[in-house]
């Protein structure tokens, strides 16, 4: 499916469905890898009266982008300035990246990195830095096939009580892939 999908800027209206989204793919992806608990505990309206409260189109720092097809949202990414702690350097970091479950693999994802990593180099980042769980053999690869490589660094997070372990991935912009 590398064609009849487009990408565009998301819009307040998309909150919703962005949500609904990312909960999906929490839920499929991280599945084993987070606890069941804290995944079944996911809530689509408290996650979209959160986007809600933070989507600024305007901002400027926080570009999120998304898919669509036939009139309906099938991805969406983020990305904006390296958080390094509370300090925001000159790289780029793709702070969210998914696909709606049933469209993994069929070109979407990767169309939404290399548009993120467009407008990243348009704005002057030279390297793009993201954290994907180090369990997650299958972004992993989808990050490492589209020229991102794993960097040593990695941090934990706690989630119902279980340390949950990210790896730092980075690459020089533009992306090969």
């Amino acid at each position: 499916m590398n064609g009849p999908f487009t990408l565009r800027d998301m819009t307040l209206d998309d909150c919703r469905r962005v949500s609904e989204i990312r909960i999906r793919g929490w839920r499929t992806a991280y599945r084993g890898l987070i606890p069941q608990s804290y995944l079944d505990a996911l809530d689509i309206d408290a996650d979209t009266a959160r986007r809600r409260a933070r989507f600024a189109p305007d901002a400027g720092d926080v570009v999120n982008l998304v898919a669509e097809l036939d009139g309906e949202v099938i991805g969406w990414s983020a990305h904006g300035p390296y958080r390094d702690g509370e300090v925001r350097t000159e790289d780029a970091e793709l702070y969210a990246l998914y696909v709606a479950p049933e469209l993994i693999g069929t070109g979407v994802g990767r169309a939404l990195l290399a548009e993120s990593a467009r407008r990243c180099v348009a704005r002057g980042h030279r390297r793009m830095f993201l954290w994907v769980l180090k369990e997650n053999a299958r972004a992993r690869r989808f990050y490492e096939r589209a020229g991102l490589r794993a960097g040593g660094a990695e941090e934990t997070f706690e989630t119902d009580g279980v340390a949950v372990p990210e790896v730092r991935y980075s690459g020089v912009l533009p992306l090969p892939g």
